[in-house]
């Protein structure tokens, strides 16, 4: 969510005011945009008020966070301020929160990361993963400021871990049940992950084992199992409940029936019949998971076999079709698009009609459930240079 009151002043713990002029550094006016990977340097601002450290993170953390890396290279002491990840801490107790997409598109060898309006972007670091990783499928979720890219290493599964703060790449925290075609779904801070494939020396194994990730202790933690074992299921956070829709049991039946888990109980809940009337193809055509995304706590789906939007009526049971999606979402039967909320719009990324050539093309729109038909798609471009229109990963960071 866009910060939209930046030019008021800023109340500091003692209840004065601040102008975020006076922050400690100079604005910059000859156009370099300070992203400059130099040495910071300690210039003379004598002239400018000494801040404390506390009272400079407390204005720093109302700058966009599109704008931190601009001030790298203010000083070391600010450098420093950037990366202690005080700064997220403070921003998340006043609430101050951006949306970034990062996205991996086929054919790239970099993640890149966008902001919510899709009019910057940045190469993230290459992912330092051996080639079984980085050329097999891989699985993505965010939880704050981590992204957690999960997938095969020649050895064994593994997740690398993207930290923002520190613009950096590590190895792990593994799974305590590795997995992949599994659901997931994150909530600010939480990321939850359930069911899925556990690939070992003795075969595999569809699962109905679920965790939770941590990153303040860099960890998992264990969730009580599913009613069902499922894969190629999705996953999604609605009225603070994590849930698991659809995908396929140990037999290969495809799954109508949803999970919903409740925190405060620590118990699952079956929904039969969650997905009845959505039309589902055969085991044989590998189709992708669901793709749902939530807005405002109502759940939607891109139906893949016809492109069109639908909204899930909870007091029913039931899916209500909205209108269609401007993305092609049947040319790979729901593969390569990306489906997913952004604040209080969903975005859909992906190719167009056969007519609108292979590039990338995104679109958001701000849906209302009960106002089928007049669904208003606002196109946001190709991300700023041409990418393949097949999204291999994609994740929302909040933070």
């Amino acid at each position: 969510m866009s910060n939209e009151d930046e030019g008021e002043d800023f109340h500091g713990p003692d209840g004065g005011t601040l102008s975020e002029t006076w922050a400690g550094f100079s604005s910059n006016q000859d156009g370099n945009d300070g992203s400059s990977n130099g040495e910071p340097q300690d210039a003379d601002y004598s002239y400018v008020s000494s801040l404390n450290d506390e009272l400079a993170l407390l204005i720093l953390a109302r700058i966009p966070r599109s704008d931190h890396r601009k001030f790298y290279s203010v000083n070391k002491r600010y450098l420093a301020l950037f990366k202690s990840g005080e700064l997220y801490k403070i921003r998340r107790a006043y609430g101050i929160k951006e949306a970034s997409v990062f996205m991996l598109a086929c054919g790239e060898r970099h993640w890149w990361a966008f902001d919510r309006q899709f009019t910057s972007c940045r190469k993230v670091p290459v992912l330092p993963s051996d080639g079984c990783f980085a050329s097999g499928d891989k699985e993505s979720l965010c939880a704050g400021t981590h992204l957690l890219v999960s997938g095969k290493e020649f050895e064994d599964m593994a997740i690398w871990r993207y930290e923002l703060v520190m613009n950096r790449w590590f190895k792990g925290p593994s799974m305590i049940n590795p997995r992949c075609l599994f659901a997931s779904a994150s909530c600010g801070d939480v990321a939850c992950v359930a069911g899925g494939i556990a690939m070992s020396s003795r075969g595999t194994e569809i699962l109905n084992t679920a965790e939770k990730y941590n990153p303040e202790s860099k960890s998992w933690v264990s969730l009580p199992r599913m009613k069902e074992r499922r894969k190629l299921c999705s996953g999604c956070f609605m009225d603070n409940k994590f849930y698991v829709i659809g995908g396929q049991n140990e037999r290969g039946v495809d799954l109508t029936c949803g999970e919903v888990y409740d925190s405060e109980k620590n118990t699952w809940k079956l929904i039969p019949n969650m997905l009845e009337n959505a039309p589902v193809l055969t085991p044989s055509a590998s189709r992708s998971p669901p793709l749902v995304a939530v807005v405002n706590n109502e759940l939607y789906s891109l139906e893949p076999s016809s492109n069109q939007l639908k909204v899930y009526l909870k007091n029913t049971n039931s899916w209500r079709y909205l209108g269609e999606s401007p993305v092609r979402a049947d040319q790979s039967r729901g593969w390569g698009v990306a489906f997913k909320s952004l604040g209080d719009a969903l975005l859909v990324i992906g190719g167009t009609s056969p007519h609108g050539g292979n590039g990338m093309t995104i679109y958001t729109c701000y849906p209302e459930p009960n106002d089928p038909g007049n669904l208003m798609w606002k196109f946001l471009g190709s991300g700023g240079k041409r990418m393949s229109h097949f999204i291999l990963n994609c994740s929302v960071m909040v933070a």
